[in-house]
């Protein structure tokens, strides 16, 4: 077995060879030149998102953006990351369609041993972001997480177990608080109401 076929199976490993160091190398030029771009760049963002991920991405992804390898990472169409956000891919993070993270979000694949006679090794466990999920602010996802569709993970949560589709879930440790109904069909926030006039109103401003 490889080292890159060990980390792949949760086997621990090191990463220092195999060509990985050089990989990572390469990764880090490509994150300092999206990183670097303009806020007008958006076609140099479009070329560099596609080198990064190692195929066409049509997401949004606002600098600055960091990771490993960004080759592990999928983004699924009309996703939206938002700056300061870190993945740790050293596995899959795989994230569907129409997703938005709020600032500062961190998906983190990799972990250690608990002893620190082996803390020096290293195991990986992907993390999986279904489709329409909204990921707040300082959020830290850590390995092997599967996170349902629709879902919501409010802001300042670890998220340490996977979460069903359809939740409003909150804390340290992350744990769903309810699962998401008519009421928030029918209200945004608090006490204001989502209603077809208002709703109009705003796409005639458009």
């Amino acid at each position: 077995m490889t080292m890159r076929e060990r980390i792949a199976s949760g086997k621990l490993f090191t990463d220092y060879c195999e060509g990985l160091p050089e990989d990572r190398m390469q990764a880090k030029k490509r994150m300092l030149a999206f990183n670097s771009t303009g806020p007008d760049a958006l076609d140099k963002r479009a070329q560099l998102m596609s080198e990064i991920f190692g195929k066409e991405t049509n997401a949004w992804i606002e600098p600055p953006f960091y990771f490993c390898y960004g080759t592990n990472i999928e983004i699924g169409e009309g996703s939206y990351i938002n700056f300061n956000c870190n993945f740790v891919d050293d596995t899959k993070i795989i994230i569907g369609k129409n997703v938005m993270f709020g600032p500062a979000v961190t998906i983190a694949t990799v972990g250690h041993p608990i002893h620190p006679d082996y803390r020096g090794y290293m195991f990986a466990d992907s993390v999986k972001i279904e489709n329409n999920c909204w990921i707040g602010a300082n959020v830290t996802i850590c390995p092997g997480v599967t996170i349902g569709e629709n879902t919501v993970i409010g802001a300042g949560s670890v998220v340490t177990k996977d979460i069903p589709a359809n939740s409003v879930a909150v804390g340290n440790p992350c744990k769903v608080m309810r699962t998401i109904d008519e009421h928030d069909q029918k209200y945004y926030y608090k006490d204001r109401e989502i209603t077809k006039e208002d709703l109009d109103e705003e796409a005639n401003l458009r």
